[in-house]
């Protein structure tokens, strides 16, 4: 075989093997690796859950004098042949706003639920005394898609959920997925914000996002490695008959020599 030939078929099979190979390093998948040992990091972020429009509550008011009270409450059905009535719902309209009994139409959207808890207090100070206010978000939820091992949409109880109990749900993120550039999608109130956060860093427990509000939307990109896997998988075809005719030439060159 001649040295044009030797070098051709070196280079050509170099070229394949780089096509057909990925690496990857621990920088690629550790989080919070700039994190020293007993490092104490002091939250200075403190969140607040914010209502928001098509937000849909549970309000119950009560008070020593259940009559007194139920008037604030409502239920649909009646409690006839061993049927249990079921509360019914608020739903924050387009305008912020609940249709509360006897006080009216209130805007909540933008408060948390303690600030609805005062407003309501003062609104029924007239017709109630000490009410207890409880107040519950009943369709939070928070959609984890991407390089995640089950990707869906999950509800939440309790009124947070921070960004690693999101991906916990989801099964943490695969060894494609790519930890530090995780985008945050969410809605105020029809204006979509898209916020990344990195997780191989201890900053991201100051991001924005580090806490999920309902209906946020977590999107883990592949690495460079699922890209390049995904390439390859698309052109397999293409590479297996290169491979073939390269071998195919080295045969007849080292036959011919």
């Amino acid at each position: 075989m001649s040295k044009k030939s030797n070098v051709l078929v070196l280079f050509s099979l170099i070229f394949i093997l780089g096509l057909m190979s990925s690496c990857g390093s621990k920088r690629d998948v550790v989080y919070f690796q700039d994190a020293s040992n007993f490092e104490t990091i002091v939250d200075e972020y403190s969140f607040v859950p914010k209502f928001k429009i098509d937000d849909e509550l549970s309000i119950f008011v009560s008070t020593l004098n259940p009559e007194a009270s139920a008037p604030f409450n409502l239920f649909r059905g009646a409690q006839e042949g061993g049927i249990t009535p079921q509360q019914v719902d608020y739903l924050i309209d387009k305008d912020g706003e609940i249709d509360f009994p006897v006080i009216g139409k209130i805007k909540i959207v933008g408060l948390s639920p303690d600030e609805v808890r005062s407003m309501l207090r003062e609104r029924l100070k007239d017709y109630l005394v000490d009410p207890i206010i409880n107040i519950r978000l009943k369709n939070f939820t928070v959609t984890v898609l991407g390089e995640v091992s089950r990707p869906g949409t999950y509800p939440v109880n309790g009124e947070q959920i921070t960004v690693l109990e999101a991906l916990g749900l989801a099964g943490d993120l695969t060894i494609k997925g790519q930890r530090n550039n995780v985008l945050v999608i969410r809605d105020f109130d029809g204006t979509l914000v898209y916020t990344r956060i990195d997780l191989t860093s201890k900053k991201s427990f100051k991001s924005p996002v580090y806490y999920l509000t309902q209906n946020d939307v977590v999107y883990v990109e592949p690495n460079q490695s699922a890209v390049t896997e995904s390439t390859l998988d698309n052109r397999a075809g293409i590479l297996v008959s290169i491979a073939s005719v390269l071998i195919t030439s080295t045969v007849v060159l080292i036959t011919r020599n």
